[in-house]
């Protein structure tokens, strides 16, 4: 290649499969038979005990397991190569399936909120012993998913949506079985329809804050933990390197962080130690400070963007 082209490339060290979530496909099928599990055992109980709270952590958990098998087909697309016109194959897909779950996970906290103020002004006879033996049983099913998904949900947007719907499932739990013991103990029926406010209350903020990241991937923002300023600044320290200009970080998909830089050196430092070197300092560079290891970079010399500049006119 020409000393003004050439590019480097480094690249992340993602899971078996390609993304982060790949690694946790086992995990995510233990915590979905789990949830499609209690979801029935709870639908079962809210109509038994007619307990809106329990219907609304069943509807949770149905959401719950759609986001969950949606992550595993994601997963399934996500693994499939690179083609010629997909040249990161479908690791994007994970996105897709997280962002869809944000929608679902709105709807069900739309409806349950609904739900909940119905009950204020038509009261149900809940029955709080039979709540609290079922709200139970949800509570122990989602503390074992917990569980299981801990470590995934801090390197897989996918695995911690699946996990903060878990979580929400818990706390979701534990308001039926404090609203069914209100109900058991001082007969107020408002105690069932409040616990469902406050499940859906749960659901909602949580939701809105997974959503904002998903869509930082979408819209290619820089990765949270990336300062693109300090990323410049690292490699204008390099010896030999004038400026650097179209400075580009983004996500792929989970645990895929990518950057790309044209980075303008003085041709005495190039002869002098080479192409190959400065592109191995540039990577070690970002790969160091930023845990960005897939970077391309095209190497110019002085003078060579007002060339380009003047091309693109």
């Amino acid at each position: 290649m020409g000393a003004g082209h050439d590019h480097g490339h480094a690249h992340s060290h993602a899971p078996a499969g390609g993304t982060a979530t790949s690694a946790y496909v086992g995990t995510l099928r233990v915590a979905l038979s789990i949830t499609l599990t209690v979801m029935v055992v709870e639908i079962v109980g809210g109509i038994v005990a007619d307990s809106l709270a329990l219907v609304a952590d069943a509807a949770h958990m149905a959401t719950d397991a759609l986001g969950l098998g949606m992550a595993l087909l994601a997963i399934h697309f996500a693994n499939r190569p690179p083609t010629g016109n997909r040249t990161f194959g479908y690791a994007r897909a994970e996105i897709l399936a997280a962002l869809a779950n944000c929608l679902l996970l709105l709807g069900v906290g739309g409806y349950v909120l609904y739900e909940a103020i119905q009950r204020f002004v038509t009261p149900a006879d809940t029955a709080g012993g039979l709540t609290i033996v079922f709200g139970a049983i949800g509570l122990v099913a989602n503390m074992i998913s917990l569980t299981l998904l801990m470590r995934g949900q801090k390197e897989s947007l996918n695995v911690r949506g699946a996990f903060l719907e878990v979580a929400a499932d818990a706390l979701g739990s534990l308001a039926v079985i404090v609203s069914a013991a209100v109900i058991l103990t001082t007969g107020w029926q408002a105690a069932d329809p409040i616990a469902s406010l406050v499940i859906g209350v749960m659901i909602v903020p949580r939701t809105f804050k997974l959503l904002r990241e998903t869509l930082d991937v979408l819209l290619e923002s820089a990765p949270k933990d990336v300062d693109m300023t300090e990323v410049r600044t690292h490699i204008l320290a390099l010896d030999g390197v004038e400026d650097v200009h179209d400075l580009h970080a983004w996500t792929i998909t989970s645990g895929m962080p990518v950057l790309s830089a044209h980075v303008v050196v003085r041709s005495d430092v190039l002869s002098a130690i080479g192409h190959e070197k400065m592109l191995h300092e540039l990577q070690n560079c970002l790969g160091d400070h930023f845990d960005v290891e897939h970077c391309t970079f095209q190497l110019e010399p002085v003078g060579h963007a007002e060339h380009e500049a003047h091309l693109c006119h």
